[in-house]
């Protein structure tokens, strides 16, 4: 298991060829409160950079990207039901899908946390 961070502020723990996919701290900390999340269709696939959901804030919406080429396996319905998961536990309940890895090389261009933190402060 090994968490990777994008420069959109989405987060991926990756176990085997699954990841798990959320919003970082600092970005549920940039938006505000979140009331909504748009998540995507199970079964659909993204190309690493596309558009996978959207998250809307009392401040402002923002689009959440897919950090890898992948297939959506699951969506965590419980943020569907209550997107303040976001805020509360962004890296853990509040997680938003499921992916399963097309292209696992990609997770190489990713950040790890040291480099995400540094990256995130600047």
């Amino acid at each position: 298991m090994s968490i990777k961070y994008t420069p959109d502020h989405e987060w991926l723990n990756v176990e085997g060829n699954t990841a798990v996919v959320g919003i970082t701290h600092h970005a549920q900390d940039a938006l505000g409160d979140v009331v909504f999340v748009d998540l995507p269709e199970v079964g659909k696939t993204f190309a690493a950079k596309e558009i996978a959901g959207v998250v809307e804030s009392v401040k402002a919406a923002a689009d959440v990207y897919m950090p890898v080429t992948g297939e959506i396996t699951e969506v965590n319905e419980a943020l569907r039901a209550d997107p303040s998961l976001a805020n509360s536990d962004p890296m853990g309940a509040g997680w938003f899908f499921k992916v399963k890895l097309s292209a696992p090389a990609e997770l190489d261009a990713l950040m790890d946390e040291t480099s995400y933190t540094a990256f995130s402060a600047s």
